[in-house]
């Protein structure tokens, strides 16, 4: 079983990359654009992935976020990031990892609560951000937002780093939600 590891390659100088795993493309794919034409101070490398563990016969540059896109709309979306997480490191989550949960201006609609998400986010002391990216304003602001973090996580801020976003992004009134989410929260 392959684990993805932050410290496994050295950092590139004025890189930065970012993994975006989600089981749908097109989001991806659009959350990518969106984040590609947004200035930049460091060469920004965007990777894809539908699930982890990636392949290990392919060179890629060292990752220094990962965001995990949940569809609250979808189980297998939450089922895939929930699979996938059993291949990262558990040093990823000291402020290297960020969860996304899209499809949150339909709640009505949604498969998956809030609570589901916000117990995964807990119980991996992970940020968690929720926005609906069908609309151009929220996809362009995740993208901001996303970048920024990025630049944090890779290095590229002065005084700031990736355990100091961490606590930053805490909240203060974290629920207590002790048990961990299973497969049969979906």
């Amino acid at each position: 079983m392959s684990v993805l590891k932050p410290l496994d390659k050295l950092p590139a100088l004025n890189k930065a990359t970012i993994l975006l795993v989600s089981t749908e493309d097109a989001v991806l794919q659009q959350l990518a654009e969106s984040m590609l034409r947004e200035d930049c101070a460091s060469q920004l490398l965007v990777h894809l992935a539908t699930s982890l563990p990636l392949p290990s016969n392919v060179t890629r540059p060292r990752i220094d976020l990962i965001v995990f896109v949940v569809n609250l709309h979808s189980k297998y979306s939450l089922q895939n990031v929930m699979e996938s997480l059993r291949h990262v490191d558990a040093s990823f989550f000291l402020g290297k990892v960020c969860f996304l949960a899209t499809g949150a201006g339909q709640e009505s609609h949604c498969s998956i609560h809030r609570n589901t998400i916000l117990k995964l986010a807990h119980t991996y002391r992970s940020p968690l951000l929720f926005c609906d990216l069908k609309s151009e304003d929220f996809k362009v602001a995740i993208a901001q937002r996303l970048l920024r973090m990025l630049q944090i996580c890779a290095g590229h801020i002065p005084g700031v780093s990736s355990l100091n976003l961490l606590s930053l992004l805490q909240r203060s009134e974290t629920p207590t939600l002790e048990d961990p989410p299973t497969l049969e929260d979906l």
